[in-house]
């Protein structure tokens, strides 16, 4: 989809926050020379690079927002790798992804919903003729070539039996005409809800195959078990490799899987692997003698790095690739028969490397990024040619993501996406900051980013907004939600605290046990103080904001402090006794995150809870949180409004209707949570000097 037009919002933002009313005014972005509120609806992206597979050409999908429906749109674009020259292919009202090149290059397949429900489509290029492959009944995912370019294999979720209970159930037969009370919903399977998908209908992923020259689609897969998503064909396209977890007890087992290996003709299923942890993202030597994989432990530790490993398919033998490196490994793809291309994340960059056989690591690119819109989260990915080009999405901290080459050991930024809406507005600037943790004097690196315009002989305000995950790193890219807190005149800080991933096994481990504690607090509390050293912070304007991860950790810090003039708490844990039995999580986070089950350990629960500490709080505090998150339930939100009131502090509740976890998931819902919180601080905010 082009561009569209930079017209301002219909009306105000308006807001109401215990009594006090603020409306901003009505701003036209392209006539301001700061990032608006109204820009985010401008912003565009690009995401799934894919190159050719002669290295000449990139698809790839641009995401673009629209104004009057509060949706991101994605379409399909083409470029020329030599001269830059890009065109659109499929840019309109419809929706585009998963583009695929045909192993010969001369065709696309992609998924769209043009036809009135998603289905896999085919194009041609030199004609410039596409056509509809599938007649679907359910959304298809997860699009893969067989080497030889005659078929297709995708994985679709199919419709189970119901529930045992729903079925043996007496039945009243209702009279002709009669409107009684829905039905009853039943659930008996270990995970009943997911986060953005609500309760779960009873279906399981399974893997297709579908000729490429169209037809009908074949189930390969049977039975009450998820297939794996990460696709990949045999060499001589008779057979698909994937991961999945078959074993009886797997709805208990969240970071396990298998390899497997299934005959196209005879549908005969060879177990590949079978190494307690979880195996995935299968990919064959260009001379089909090997298979590499990724492989992640299943302690039950909250985080370990995703290792390389190689089968030797003729011996069975399996080896180690940098066992040694203490960086988690991702994406990896074959270069030659004896190195990979791999991208992992160092220090709070995500880089793409090459890899030898031997361990070798050399980086080719730290700017993989762009891609995470709302938060400065490493984000990104790469495709690989035949002949070793590769396309990457191309991230900064003054741009979302472009696409970019590396060609010949040297980089070119082939797009630039918003150089039109931002190029001519004064943007905030990100700066790096290192410092001693109080705690234990860890090192702590962490950026801040000065407001347009900035001064460093006058004071600003400090905002210190916190990451989620925990298990997760934010870097120098691009955020939408920081730009907007810095052009109203706040410097942003921001770390990479003890858990964040980036910084190895050792650092990450630090928080295990003690998510949410005095140790992590230390971290953030003594940036502020390294902050307020470099001489231009009001320590009497200090805000403290973060969202999932992020909001238990600034409910918790306002148990220990009073330091901060306002919080906002986003999408918070407040009551880990609580939430693990009401969140979509519960499998995972019981066992990894926490000793055991919450009813053998409720001191340990209730330690690492922000409400057992809202006695102390004195800070005014706004929380913002999706009425259908299943992440950390509403109902966790509500808890502390609750408690907050009951103890007279100023607190107010923002639901958001119809969101889930990821409320900045829709432009307009990014808007209203930045602005509420910009009002909320603003509305404590003193004058500095």
């Amino acid at each position: 989809m082009l561009k569209l037009s930079r017209i301002s919002l219909a009306a105000a933002v308006l807001l109401s926050l215990n009594g006090v009313v603020l409306a901003a005014e009505p701003v036209t972005p392209a006539s301001s020379r700061y990032f608006e509120a109204e820009d985010i609806f401008a912003l565009e992206y690009a995401s799934d690079v894919q190159i050719s597979p002669d290295g000449s050409k990139i698809v790839y999908v641009r995401a673009s927002n629209d104004i009057m429906t509060d949706s991101t749109r994605n379409s399909l674009w083409l470029l020329d790798v030599a001269t830059g020259a890009q065109t659109a292919l499929f840019a309109d009202q419809f929706n585009y992804s998963q583009p695929r090149w045909s192993p010969d290059g001369k065709q696309l397949v992609f998924i769209s919903d043009s036809s009135g429900a998603r289905q896999i489509h085919l194009h041609w290029l030199t004609e410039n003729r596409t056509a509809k492959l599938s007649d679907l009944r359910h959304s298809p995912a997860n699009l893969t070539w067989s080497p030889d370019g005659k078929q297709l294999a995708f994985t679709m979720n199919m419709p189970a039996a119901a529930a045992e209970m729903q079925q043996k159930v007496k039945r009243v037969q209702k009279p002709a005409g009669a409107k009684w009370s829905p039905s009853a919903t039943v659930y008996d399977r270990v995970r009943y809800q997911a986060d953005g998908q609500g309760f779960l209908k009873p279906q399981f992923r399974q893997i297709f195959v579908l000729p490429a020259s169209g037809g009908t689609a074949r189930q390969l897969t049977q039975g009450d078990f998820n297939y794996g998503s990460d696709l990949q064909f045999t060499p001589d396209s008779k057979a698909v490799v994937f991961a999945a977890n078959l074993a009886a007890e797997w709805e208990y087992q969240p970071r396990d899987a298998n390899l497997y290996q299934l005959n196209l003709a005879t549908e005969q299923l060879t177990e590949l692997t079978s190494m307690p942890g979880e195996e995935s993202a299968p990919v064959f030597s260009p001379d089909g003698k090997k298979l590499a994989f990724l492989w992640q432990s299943n302690a039950l530790v909250p985080y370990s790095n995703s290792k390389l490993k190689v089968l030797n398919l003729a011996s069975n033998n399996i080896s180690d690739i940098a066992a040694e490196f203490d960086r988690s490994i991702e994406s990896p793809n074959w270069l030659s028969n004896n190195s990979f291309v791999v991208q992992y994340d160092d220090r709070g960059q995500r880089k793409l490397a090459s890899l030898t056989a031997k361990g070798k690591l050399t980086d080719l690119t730290a700017s993989l990024g762009g891609v995470s819109q709302p938060q400065p989260y490493l984000s990104g990915s790469y495709s690989v040619s035949d002949n070793g080009v590769i396309a990457y999405t191309h991230g900064t901290s003054q741009r979302p993501s472009d696409v970019a080459v590396l060609q010949k050991g040297k980089n070119r930024v082939l797009t630039a996406l918003n150089d039109d809406l931002l190029a001519h507005k004064k943007l905030a600037q990100v700066h790096e900051i290192k410092y001693k943790s109080s705690f234990d004097g860890e090192e702590i690196q962490g950026w801040y980013m000065t407001p347009p315009d900035f001064d460093p002989t006058k004071k600003y305000p400090l905002l210190l907004e916190i990451h989620g995950g925990p298990h997760l790193a934010y870097g120098p890219q691009w955020s939408a939600e920081m730009q907007r807190y810095a052009k109203e005149g706040y410097v942003v800080f921001y770390d990479n605290h003890r858990g964040s991933s980036s910084y190895g096994e050792r650092f990450a481990m630090l928080l295990h046990n003690k998510y949410s504690s005095p140790e992590d607090f230390a971290d953030h509390n003594s940036g502020v103080d390294a902050m307020l050293k470099l001489g231009f912070i009001d320590e009497n304007n200090l805000f403290i904001g973060g969202g999932s991860a992020g909001g238990i950790a600034s409910a918790y810090a306002i148990g220990l402090t009073n330091r901060f003039k306002a919080a906002a708490v986003v999408k918070p844990i407040i009551n880990w006794l609580s939430k693990v039995m009401t969140g979509d999580s519960y499998t995972y986070q019981t066992f990894h995150q926490f000793p055991g089950v919450p009813w053998e350990n409720v001191e340990h629960y209730w330690q690492r809870s922000p409400l057992s500490l809202v006695g102390n709080v004195t800070t005014p505090t706004i929380l913002i949180t999706g009425e259908e998150d299943r992440r950390t339930p509403i109902s966790e939100s509500e808890q502390f409004y609750q408690a907050l009131k009951l103890r007279r502090i100023d607190t107010v509740l923002v639901r958001i209707p119809g969101s889930p976890h990821g409320i900045s998931n829709k432009p307009g819902r990014m808007i209203e949570k930045v602005e509420y919180m910009l009002a909320w601080f603003e509305k404590y905010r003193t004058p500095s000097n």
